[in-house]
């Protein structure tokens, strides 16, 4: 798996996950806009083919109408990790 050292967890300095059950699960969220409905889920269908991910959850917002990009689509996802398998 690539690092990428822009990216990084933010926890308390007295946070323990050591625990199996309660181990912290990172989620990222990547947000599409468009102005047609379709935009966005076209985009983001787009990247998800680009990219070992796995999708965990979606959101819709409809932004004001005279906004340029009025319709958003936010993708929850991990990434894929071979070595879990």
């Amino acid at each position: 798996m690539r690092s990428e050292p822009d990216l990084h967890l933010m926890v308390p300095d007295h946070f323990d996950d050591s625990d199996a059950d309660s181990q912290v699960h990172p989620v990222a969220r990547k947000m599409f806009f468009g102005s047609r409905m379709a935009d966005p889920f076209a985009e983001a269908a787009e990247w998800i083919t680009a990219h070992d991910v796995r999708v965990l959850d979606t959101a819709w917002e409809n932004a004001p109408a005279d906004e340029e990009f009025s319709c958003v689509l936010s993708v929850y996802f991990v990434f894929e990790d071979d070595e879990e398998d």
